[in-house]
């Protein structure tokens, strides 16, 4: 099954801050907002929610196909994917703008403050699906996640034109994104993705209630943080798979990448939906006691292991022969 999943591809600037940002804010001063954050600590890493995506399922043995915008500082971190199993030949290198930046400030709640530049992200609204599929002999399913607002348009908009495949997951660029606008990137959609958060704002934006998205898309997967994860499919009964038990968070930043790239591999591999979201949340446990989205390594047999203690050995023993992590 050939996955190519188009997105940002970013370098993340991931900042600590030893303090709660909501004890900073003034509930009567809110309409004049003046506040700078001294951080304990800062991390730069590799980032972009396509790369993050991208990168956890070469880590589980899948080759994707990396499909998004970058400028010329994109050498060394192409060469990091590649040694993942990234395909980046589809990868659109602009001759006037840097590789996005992504600067997050997290405190010590887990509660984040971000802000993005796009830089050269803004040209990936210049690719086109179809030379891409001719490349690799066709494509079974495109992942539509957060970019370039007009790139994610067109990118559904192809897909759904030439029969493609497409997996809808606005996340963050819901904010930037009209009614309008979400209606025609998830219409048709074989897969939506979103958070709890972004499910209700998706509903609102789009005037459609729950019944009326799940008329309009296939399958509805929604996160939950530490509650798991739901899956959603017309005329059938909902299925919730809890998560994975994490010690301690380290740092939040991907782990709803990682799901994805969980839940995309295992679906590639033929895998039931609930077993599909089993493997996403192992790796996504992994994510979140990590500092950094892509600076976790997958070991094959204590990936089994950690998923058989959380959903048992049948769960683990389903996996076992598609599974081809990069560490022993």
């Amino acid at each position: 099954m050939r996955i190519a999943v188009t997105g940002s591809i970013a370098t993340d600037h991931l900042m600590t801050f030893p303090g709660r940002f909501t004890d900073q804010l003034m509930p009567d001063r809110l309409d004049r907002v003046s506040l700078s954050f001294l951080v304990d600590q800062l991390d730069i890493r590799r980032g972009g929610v396509a790369a993050n995506i991208c990168f956890g399922m070469g880590s589980l043995g899948k080759e994707s196909i990396l499909v998004g915008a970058v400028g010329d500082d994109f050498a060394d971190y192409r060469s990091w994917l590649e040694r993942h199993g990234v395909d980046t030949a589809s990868v659109h290198v602009s001759e006037l703008h840097h590789t996005a930046r992504f600067l997050c400030n997290t405190d010590q709640e887990q509660n984040q403050i971000a802000t993005f530049y796009a830089g050269a992200m803004s040209e990936a609204r210049e690719i086109e699906l179809q030379p891409i599929a001719d490349r690799v002999g066709g494509l079974d399913l495109v992942l539509v996640s957060p970019n370039d607002p007009e790139a994610m348009l067109r990118h559904s908009d192809e897909a759904r034109t030439r029969g493609i495949p497409f997996a809808a997951d606005p996340s963050q660029q819901l904010a930037r994104m009209g009614g309008p606008e979400v209606r025609r990137l998830i219409e048709g959609a074989a897969y939506l993705f979103t958070n709890e958060y972004e499910k209700a704002l998706t509903e609102e934006k789009t005037g459609w209630s729950d019944a009326d998205v799940l008329d309009r898309v296939g399958t509805r997967i929604t996160t939950l943080g530490a509650k798991g994860v739901s899956i959603d499919r017309k005329g059938e009964p909902g299925l919730h798979v809890p998560a994975v038990v994490v010690e301690k968070v380290v740092d939040p930043t991907g782990g709803g990448d990682a799901f994805r790239a969980g839940f995309l591999t295992a679906t590639a591999w033929g895998l039931s939906l609930e077993a599909a979201a089993q493997v996403g949340n192992v790796i996504a446990a992994h994510v979140l006691e990590t500092a950094g989205p892509q600076e976790y390594a997958l070991g094959r047999q204590g990936f089994l292991d950690r998923l058989a203690g959380a959903y048992g050995q049948d769960a683990a023993d389903a996996v076992a022969p598609h599974l081809a992590c990069r560490n022993p």
